[in-house]
């Protein structure tokens, strides 16, 4: 009886085919199959090396029989390509021989499918191992490969051939297939024949078939296929996998810059840099999806004429007009660019009130500073975000400051024109994963989408919200732009140059201290003095925190207005209480007139307090239990209702400023007050009766305490003000002959030093606050030509002195000399004031960055500052990160204090937008090494490489992969399968190197690492995963009964296979919507009282069983929902 073989563990069928291959006196062997799995080649590939091979005849293109030398000829019959290929490719031949270039294009086409399976899955070394081997074997001519294209031809047979023709061939017909599953994995049934006529008979018609004139050969095409694959021999550069990976990474960025063109007058006008950003925002912008993007440039690059050209842009090609939202000091400046470029524009300040229902429509809307624009609960915000929804416009926001308190800050920018709960396509996976997984994030987050701008806000983590801007945000900074778009000056400077040949050179910041001398018995220790902290400390702040001093008896009898302001006033009441007192030390370090000044008007406002609550007066409460949307630090900001008050109760006697002590002066300054105020909107007024008398004796305590206060520090000698001494010194001294730019956080302080300055003889000086009515004109009176402003030399301004209300927008670039009065609490702030002279257009080789310090050691400073900033900490609670002791690094002010080189530049490639790191990267790369514009997008997917590791790089596995759904996924991966990053951009860093840089040898388990990484992706498969309603909707409900029983342990009732089939519904119902029938029908059951868990349980048995519970996707197999590897680097220490 004949063998049988169907994969039984007796009776596999790769054992029977080894036998015959290797049977006595074989030399060759004929294989048709149906399909061919290159990978399943190593279970018989060292069989066949063994062959010796013999002649046959076989018949050539000319239809000529030719003895050829054999040993292994596979023919297949099931791989085809597109059936309309085949009748092209065979009405050619009945016509006409076929070209070289023909025949290659069809055979290219052929050998796709076998390409396509290379790229399927994650690679082992076994595979590698396999397919080079297979690879050495077609290149030898031991095997030779013809695809059978007469008809779909579905045979298997395995013929083995031996010199003695009277002997039967060894032969085996069936229906395995060379496959992995047809040779030893599924069941099959194949029987060996071994009489001589029959397996004469299909020796014969193997070889009509294998003559066949529709039988192609593609021996060399699978070759190309391997050995430019991941398999190939050839070890690729590790520059090819970097410059692969930004070549994928910076897709948008070139499709941006490829597909639009912008107006000849831009072409002229912007430097290329500005000209690609123009492009990918404009890309980024008409994503339907997300209608909004976001140009992040560091200070001094140009947003606004960047934003113009996209205004026009969609002028041109909309025929739409653009409305551009900005603070009310820059509507001149987004004039002047109007009228420069004719736009059809309009400009509104961000405060003025917008009336939605009866604007005209803009297809455009740009939101300049839209940092300022952070607090979503605020009225402006609300408005704008209203008119925005209500236009169904596209967005687009400026800031070089986009992150600045928390990431809250970037989600409420984003939100003004994204739906909460729009899919965005990514989610925030470091977070979900830190949870727990996803199941844990539904879990706890029933009512949130988890690829929506709400998960988002769930992370604090800088991946995330790094992979969340990289759909929005074109940021670049300085230093990338001096890297990748300057050129180089005979003297070694880096410079920008316009198209009619201007230069424009980037100067060197120079960062310098200057320090003032100090005495023991001077006011300025006198204010940072023990007694004067302690003094601060003991104050109450009751008007901060008067939900503390509520008379609950009273409240009973409160009408619902009033019930309503006495719950307002619980809501930000410590935060305000914060605010106040990290004011006090924060404005005493600007100077201590600026503090002294915030004491008087505290405690003016006490007095009023005092007066109302004695009078049986209503008291005033505005809005200084809530942060101003536009709040700004040179405004006294402790809170506004006496914007009226001035500083006419500070005596000045000569030089010596006095500030009063004497109770009376207040009391009657307070009863003038209250009646200026008494007729301004904005004020609720709250009746004293509710309130207990511990609010009166809190209020005159600390009048009290800051009458000591004053008492302490003296009156105040601006002659003896060391600080104010040594500016002087340095303006009519080193700069005598410069344009001098002084910036201070506070408007008393600059109000203080413009007036000293006059006082002592320097004329040619001005200040701009947020007080001031146009600080643009002040600006150009400063800096005429970069605002190109026709003003003659006498009518300028040489010294400026400005809060942060400069620092936005203005071009001051005629000045190179910056002193900053008082020190910031982040050094971002330094960065960006210098970043308002060293602009495109600065002439000077050097910009000078001066800060103050007193003439200490710098570690007392740093002690000073340590004890002001945990003040304030303790004391502020919602100060956000730009007020942290210098980013919480002492180093930054040791090397403001040694003046070190660099600290004032800004961040290199690290606060750069993903998409413009990899486009410069790849056109890099490829303007340097041409032909790899042509090999890198033809490189084969799943190759690999592995480079030298710099630095502490471990022995790790970058993995790049793509989902189905054509999101990015990168993961860095050590040898001992910790993750060490995720981070696209940091990944990307890492993965640097030179072009010339030589393979390293592999690592071992780069494979299993890659699998690893593979397997650990998750893809997100529908856009109704994550999105299972709220808490009460049937599908949420229906999968926390499913999760519930998924945990639930296995009994005589409950059986293993329940369990199975109940957690592939949950599954199932996480990532796809319920049948609407199911749906109705398990919404009733849960809604019943008589239905237990256990009969809604085996009806989710019974309904999934028939394919009738989850409305399942069916164009995209579970094959093709696998991540698809795009290429992986190893890093080898």
């Amino acid at each position: 009886m004949a063998d049988i073989y169907d994969n039984s563990p007796e009776r596999k069928f790769v054992e029977g085919l080894k036998k015959n291959i290797t049977a006595i006196g074989v030399k060759r062997v004929d294989f048709c199959i149906g399909y061919f799995n290159l990978r399943g080649w190593n279970q018989i590939a060292d069989e066949v090396d063994r062959l010796e091979g013999g002649y046959v005849d076989e018949l050539n293109e000319l239809q000529q029989y030719i003895r050829e030398h054999r040993y292994c000829r596979l023919l297949i019959g099931m791989h085809r390509p597109d059936e309309d290929l085949i009748r092209e490719y065979y009405s050619c031949r009945g016509t006409e021989e076929l070209d070289n270039e023909q025949m290659l294009r069809y055979k290219i086409k052929i050998a796709a499918e076998f390409k396509r399976q290379l790229m399927l899955g994650a690679p082992t070394n076994h595979d590698e191992q396999t397919l080079r081997h297979l690879a050495e074997q077609l290149r030898s001519g031991k095997v030779c490969v013809k695809l059978y294209l007469r008809r779909p031809l579905h045979a298997k047979l395995y013929l083995a051939y031996r010199d003695d023709d009277a002997s039967p061939r060894p032969t085996i017909m069936g229906s395995s297939n060379l496959t992995y599953a047809g040779m030893v994995g599924q069941g099959e049934l194949d029987t060996q024949i071994a009489d001589k006529d029959n397996t004469k008979k299909l020796a014969e018609w193997f070889d009509d078939h294998w003559n066949d004139q529709k039988c192609l050969d593609i021996t060399q095409e699978l070759l190309n296929v391997i050995d430019t694959s991941w398999a190939g021999q050839q070890d690729l550069k590790p520059y090819y996998i970097y410059l692969k990976t930004a070549y994928h990474l910076s897709q948008e960025a070139r499709a941006g810059i490829a597909e639009y063109s912008l107006p000849p007058i831009f072409q002229r006008d912007l430097f290329p840099f500005q000209q690609n950003a123009v492009k990918i925002a404009v890309r980024h912008l008409r994503n339907e999806r997300l209608n909004g993007a976001m140009i992040g440039d560091v200070v001094g690059l140009g947003k606004t004429i960047t934003a113009c050209a996209i205004a026009k842009m969609y002028e041109t090609m909309f025929t739409a007009s653009t409305l551009i939202i900005c603070p009310a000091n820059l509507q001149d400046m987004w004039k002047k660019y109007k009228i420069r470029y004719d736009l059809k524009a309009d400009i509104i300040s961000k405060d003025k009130p917008i009336d939605v229902d009866n604007m005209p429509f803009y297809k455009l809307v740009i939101i300049d500073e839209s940092h300022n624009l952070r607090n979503r609960e605020g009225a402006h915000y609300q408005n704008i975000k209203k008119f925005i929804e209500h236009q169904d416009c596209q967005v687009l926001l400026l800031s070089a400051t986009p992150y600045n308190k928390d990431y809250s800050d970037l989600s409420n920018q984003l939100r003004l024109f994204l739906n909460e709960d729009a899919d965005l396509g990514i989610r925030p996976e470091n977070y979900i994963q830190s949870i727990g997984g996803e199941h844990a994030f539904i879990r706890n987050n029933p009512d949130i989408p988890i690829r929506s701008i709400r998960a988002f806000e769930k992370s604090e983590d800088p991946d995330d919200w790094a992979e969340l801007m990289r759909l929005f945000l074109v940021r670049r900074t300085r230093t990338f732009i001096k890297e990748n778009y300057a050129h180089v000056g005979a003297d070694g400077r880096k410079y920008l140059e316009f198209p009619d040949g201007t230069q424009a050179s980037f100067p060197e910041r120079i960062p310098s201290s200057l320090r003032f001398q100090t005495n023991p018995e001077d006011q300025y220790r006198r204010l940072y003095s023990s007694e004067m902290d302690n003094l601060i400390k003991s104050l109450n702040l009751p008007r901060y925190g008067l939900s503390e001093y509520l008379n609950i008896a009273e409240q009973s009898s409160a009408s619902i207005a009033e019930k309503r302001k006495l719950e307002n006033l619980s809501r930000a009441g410590k935060r305000m209480m914060g605010f106040c007192r990290s004011t006090f030390y924060k404005r005493m370090d600007s100077s201590g007139l600026s503090f002294l000044l915030t004491l008087y008007r505290h405690a003016l406002r006490n007095m009023l307090y005092v007066h109302a609550i004695e009078n049986e007066l209503p008291l005033p409460v505005g809005d200084e239990n809530a942060l101003p949307d536009d709040y700004v630090e040179d405004i006294a900001a402790e809170d506004t209702l006496f914007a009226t008050e001035n500083n006419d109760a500070v005596f000045v006697d000569g030089q010596t400023i006095s500030i009063p002590t004497d109770k009376r002066t207040y009391e009657a300054k307070a009863i003038e007050y209250y009646a200026a105020i008494q007729n301004k909107n904005g004020i609720n007024w709250i009746e004293p009766k509710f309130f207990t008398k511990k609010l009166k004796t809190h209020l005159l305590n600390d009048f009290k305490t800051i009458m000591k206060m004053f008492a302490l520090c003296g009156d105040w000698e601006p002659m003896q003000d060391p600080k104010l001494n040594k500016l002087i010194e340095t303006i009519e001294g080193k700069h005598r002959n410069d344009k001098v730019l002084v910036f201070t956080q506070y408007a008393d302080t600059a109000v203080y030093i413009y007036n000293q300055l006059r006082k002592r003889g320097i004329q040619n000086a001005a200040y701009a606050t947020g007080n001031s009515d146009n600080p643009t004109k002040i600006a150009e009176r400063f800096s005429p030509i970069s605002n190109q402003a026709n003003i003659s030399e006498s009518d300028q301004y040489r010294i400026m002195i400005a809060t942060d209300v400069l620092s936005e927008g203005q071009n001051l670039q005629d000045a190179h000399v910056i002193i900053n009065y008082d020190l910031p609490w982040a050094i971002i702030r330094l960065i960006q004031r210098a970043g308002r002279v060293d602009r495109i257009g600065q002439t000077a080789e050097k910009i000078y960055c001066y800060s103050f310090f007193p003439d200490d050691n710098i570690e007392d400073v740093i002690n000073l500052r340590k004890r002001l900033n945990e003040r304030i900490n303790a004391n502020a609670g919602v100060i956000g990160s730009d007020e942290l002791f210098f980013e919480g690094n002492e180093q930054n002010l040791r090397d403001l204090f040694n003046e070190k080189s660099g600290i004032l530049d800004d961040a290199a490639d690290d606060d750069v937008d993903l998409g413009s790191m990899a486009y410069e990267i790849w056109k890099r790369g490829t303007s340097a090494h041409p032909e790899l514009k042509q090999i890198i997008p033809n490189l084969s997917n799943v190759v690999f490489s592995t480079k030298k590791a710099i630095t502490d790089q471990p022995d790790s596995v970058i993995t790049y992969a793509r989902t189905y759904n054509d999101f990015d996924v990168l993961s860095w991966i050590d040898t001992h399968g910790n993750v060490i990053s995720n981070s696209q951009k940091r990944i990307l860093l890492a993965m640097a190197c030179e072009y010339g840089e030589n393979p390293q040898e592999k690592l071992e388990n780069h494979h299993e690492i890659v699998r690893r990484a593979v397997e650990s992706i998750h893809v997100d498969n529908t856009t109704s995963a994550g999105t299972l309603g709220t808490r009460f909707s049937t599908r949420f409900r229906v999968w926390s009964l499913l999760d519930e029983y998924c945990n639930r342990p296995v009994d005589l009732l409950y059986t293993q296979e329940m369990k199975n089939i109940i957690r592939l519904a949950a599954d199932d119902i996480y990532q796809y919507p319920l049948l609407e029938s199911t749906k109705f029908t398990l919404g009733q059951m849960l809604r019943s009282r008589t239905i237990s868990k256990d009969d809604i349980i085996q009806h989710i048995i019974e309904v999934h069983k028939n394919n009738q519970f989850c409305r399942i996707e069916e164009n995209v197999d579970s094959q093709n929902r696998e991540a698809q590897i795009l290429c992986t680097l190893g890093i080898r220490n």
